[in-house]
């Protein structure tokens, strides 16, 4: 059976689509129109709501919640401010990536956490000799990204207590929408200008209504994960079971990611004193990974030719593919890519790709698998330094 989330009173009349697919157990709309397209162009042009109450949410307090916090995730929470929010993996004791989220530094007793995947009993483990509180949330907590250009001020216009004329890139605070407590993050899977609205469940529909009403001013559209697939593909950003596997749920060796494998190294702090997989990850810091994530940008002029030597124009898949397509050079295989599109707003055909270290520096000219007509084909690709697509606006 089918979860529902706590907007699906207000989601289910909008989606004419009747386009639902499953996100953690719950059903989310995959695009409320019969076409994503408007719902793309609202998060690149005005404003998108995109509920993703799915997310697995924790609240971590106590004495040891920085402890337990800092013995788990890659990044050092101790240098995280109050209000500060931190995108980071976690890894098992090879150094292998578990999942990825956002840990929200609220006081320094206090965390809050999100997550692609149940994280309760990791969570659980790693606290045991620690005074600390765990509590999962994700069934009590509601929550909807707004993003686009005109978000802030869409999200500043509705506001009845607080102000986020000041709240800067990955800083969360606390305020009231149309009467309603919520806590307000800058964050985002879109990358561009963005916010992700937390309220209780119980109070769902009225923050649902209020948005809606407010935003019709801003050209706000519901927006669902078709949409979203684009965007975060533009944005370089990596998918959970498409662009790597969780590390404890695979079976063979070359199907588990580090941070470094999956362009996360960035947020790896191996000066912190302990926390799962360090060692592993610095005897890897010392080597270099076995492969890298890059940005492919795939010829135009390779797809019109090889689809025009049997009579028919490009065929270009309108939403993300997730799929795994060789990508060679000189006729070796040296990776893969794993999820791809035609991006509306870069009008280019993009994918992100796995490859082998030597061949992982942006402008290097690879091959990537095309099927034209059930017949494999082979057009030539750019790798290109991710993000795709990172305006001003999303930090400024």
């Amino acid at each position: 059976m089918r979860l529902h989330t706590p907007f699906h009173s207000r989601t289910a009349p909008l989606c004419k689509s009747m386009q639902w697919r499953e996100w953690s157990g719950y059903l989310v709309a995959s695009c409320y129109d019969y076409s994503h397209e408007m719902e793309y162009h609202a998060i690149r042009s005005s404003s998108a709501l995109i509920d993703v109450s799915p997310l697995y949410k924790y609240e971590i307090r106590g004495r040891d919640a920085l402890k337990l916090v800092n013995r788990v995730i890659t990044r050092d929470a101790a240098k995280a401010d109050d209000g500060q929010v931190l995108y980071t993996p976690w890894c098992n004791e090879k150094g292998q990536v578990l999942d990825d989220g956002t840990v929200w530094r609220l006081a320094p007793d206090h965390f809050f956490w999100t997550s692609a995947e149940p994280n309760l009993r990791w969570f659980t483990l790693n606290a045991v000799g620690l005074q600390v509180e765990i509590e999962e949330r994700s069934e009590k907590v509601a929550a909807l990204a707004l993003q686009g250009p005109t978000s802030k001020a869409l999200l500043s216009s509705l506001l009845t207590e607080g102000d986020i004329s000041n709240l800067n890139y990955y800083r969360c605070t606390t305020a009231k929408l149309g009467g309603i407590p919520v806590r307000i993050s800058r964050t985002g899977y879109t990358g561009d200008l963005g916010y992700e609205i937390w309220s209780e469940a119980t109070q769902a529909e009225p923050l649902w209504d209020s948005l809606i009403e407010g935003g019709r001013r801003f050209d706000l559209v519901p927006s669902g994960i078709l949409a979203l697939d684009l965007a975060r593909v533009e944005a370089g950003l990596i998918l959970i079971e498409v662009d790597y596997h969780p590390a404890d749920k695979v079976v063979i060796e070359s199907q588990r990611y580090t941070p470094f494998e999956i362009g996360l190294g960035w947020a790896v702090s191996l000066k912190k004193e302990t926390f799962n997989g360090r060692e592993a990850l610095l005897r890897e810091k010392r080597s270099g990974p076995k492969r890298k994530l890059v940005g492919l940008e795939i010829s135009w002029d390779d797809l019109e030719r090889l689809f025009a030597a049997i009579g028919l124009p490009p065929q270009l898949q309108a939403t993300t593919w997730r799929s795994q397509i060789p990508v060679y050079c000189d006729g070796e295989q040296i990776g893969k890519a794993t999820s791809g599109c035609w991006s509306p707003t870069l009008k280019q055909s993009i994918a992100l790709a796995s490859l082998k270290p030597e061949y992982a520096e942006a402008g290097t000219t690879v091959q990537i698998e095309v099927t034209v007509e059930g017949e494999r084909k082979l057009a030539s690709a750019q790798v290109a330094k991710l993000p795709f697509f990172d305006p001003p606006r999303k930090r400024s």
